[in-house]
């Protein structure tokens, strides 16, 4: 009876173990799943500047020009023209900033200081986003996307500074890839948006 108690105790045990050991595997599984078995841009989530949970397949119907930004660059005056080019054409296009610091430490503030800098330099009102990385093996998931053309189907540039720029088709599918020296209210840009 004691043999056959202890016996049910530690497989009841093991299993506790086991289960409890499950969920931390699906969570880290997560990252990875999602970048593996995405179709378009529309199957990421990602997080706003304040923290909450957004998904892009909330801007459905629109071309999307995502792009890294950074504070203390010298393509930081760009948000001026993000901003403006949000503005003018907002009914073809929206901007999408995702705050990096990848290229010499020229984004070091917290998300907070970031939204306030943007707001009061540039009056960005376009969305913004938490800061992520974009190259390195801590990228975030959307940008191994937007980089990988086996997955996105077009493009396999990776960004190689601040305000490097992907332009997404209305149906979440990448079009394009844009330098940071290709301004957003280029000619090239503002006619690869009007098609």
């Amino acid at each position: 009876m004691k043999k056959s108690l202890f016996l049910t105790l530690a497989t009841a045990a093991t299993a506790v173990v086991f289960i409890a050991a499950k969920p931390a595997a699906s969570t880290a599984m997560t990252e990875t799943t999602e970048t593996a078995t995405a179709a378009s841009v529309y199957d990421f989530t990602v997080k706003s500047i304040d923290g909450k949970d957004v998904k892009l397949s909330q801007y459905k119907g629109k071309k999307l020009l995502i792009v890294n930004t950074a504070s203390e660059c010298g393509y930081t005056p760009q948000y001026k023209e993000l901003e403006e080019l949000y503005k003018k054409h907002g009914d073809k296009v929206t901007v999408l900033g995702f705050p990096a610091n990848n290229f010499g430490g020229q984004e070091p503030g917290t998300e907070a200081q970031i939204a306030t800098f943007c707001e009061k330099n540039y009056g960005v009102t376009f969305p913004l986003f938490s800061k992520v990385s974009v190259k390195g093996v801590d990228t975030a998931p959307l940008f191994k996307f937007l980089a990988d053309k086996t997955k996105n189907g077009a493009v396999s540039d990776a960004p190689t500074w601040n305000f490097c720029k992907y332009l997404v088709d209305e149906n979440g599918h990448v079009l394009k890839f844009y330098p940071s020296k290709v301004t957003p209210l280029s000619p090239e840009l503002l006619a690869d948006i009007m098609k």
